[in-house]
């Protein structure tokens, strides 16, 4: 895959999933219509899509069925989107951008953006459990999707680990603290779209632990170069609030280990993880060109 265009490919799977956003996310009662316009605004803000590309990459090693797939990319992305939404508010990171544009409570009001991320977050659930949307995943599978959705995102992962942020922002932090904080906060869910790829194409024990594997590296990488990012770049560059992190006195890795140690650090996950998925050959290519994208990107 030389001439690999990782922009088109984001763009493109990216897609699959905004079609279903428009196709679902609906407003069924006019007494919601301002909630489900808050929930639609964080889900088009734009983004990388990363999580999405990331699970059709996983399932494309087993299967090429990619229709199949689609409920669940989006439902994974609507988890991710109300973390964001909740992150943002000024009881947690309290910033005013995101993606390039103004954070859900800045437009909506911090009561709205604390309910659209509370709807988006069941909404989650109730996508990847709707049999009428999802009539050719084995009730098994569609078990394990959502239970393992569950555990990655819940006090055990996402939501564990950004309380542990929240309490480091007292300054008192060390390695370990931070190894917590982003295996849990970021590494956790992209481990679980790996997998997830997995599950859905009927891939054995050997080959979800694999790639469990694999996207816990990638996802600890992605959140190192994110430090690193909020230091040199711009929020222009960025599309979000940049500095914010040693301003609140946030466990970062550049924070305990400096940037350039933090970067080497990436580098060597990141080859950790392309190793892990050696086994695979050439159906792999996309996961080892996402692996890539993650240490080169500049925002």
């Amino acid at each position: 895959m030389s001439q690999f265009n990782m922009k088109s490919y984001l763009g493109f799977w990216g897609a699959k999933v905004e079609e279903f956003f428009e196709s679902y996310m609906t407003c069924p009662n006019p007494h919601t219509k301002g909630l489900t316009d808050a929930m639609r605004y964080s889900l088009f803000a734009g983004g990388k899509r990363i999580r999405p590309a990331l699970i059709y990459s996983s399932y494309g090693i087993f299967e090429g069925y990619f229709d199949k797939v689609t409920p669940f990319a989006a439902a994974v992305e609507m988890l991710h989107t109300y973390s964001l939404i909740h992150d943002d508010l000024p009881a947690m990171d309290d910033d005013d951008y995101r993606r390039g544009k103004p954070t859900n409570h800045k437009v909506y009001g911090e009561a709205t953006a604390i309910l659209a991320g509370d709807g988006l977050l069941t909404k989650a659930f109730e996508v990847m459990c709707n049999r009428d949307i999802n009539p050719d995943v084995d009730a098994a599978l569609m078990l394990e999707a959502a239970y393992k959705l569950a555990d990655a995102s819940g006090d055990r992962g996402m939501v564990g680990g950004q309380f542990a942020d929240m309490e480091a922002e007292s300054g008192v932090f060390n390695a370990q603290t931070v190894d917590y904080i982003h295996t849990n906060k970021t590494s956790r869910l992209l481990a679980y779209c790996c997998e997830l790829g997995a599950i859905l194409g009927y891939g054995t024990e050997e080959d979800k632990k694999r790639l469990f594997e694999y996207g816990m590296r990638i996802g600890l990488a992605f959140q190192i170069v994110d430090d690193i990012l909020d230091i040199t770049s711009t929020t222009e560059e960025l599309g979000k609030d940049v500095g914010s992190d040693a301003a609140n006195g946030k466990a970062t890795y550049p924070a305990v280990h400096g940037i350039e140690d933090s970067h080497r650090k990436a580098e060597l996950l990141i080859e950790e993880a392309m190793e892990i998925i050696s086994v695979y050959g050439n159906t792999a290519d996309p996961c080892r060109e996402i692996a890539k994208f993650i240490i080169e990107r500049k925002n």
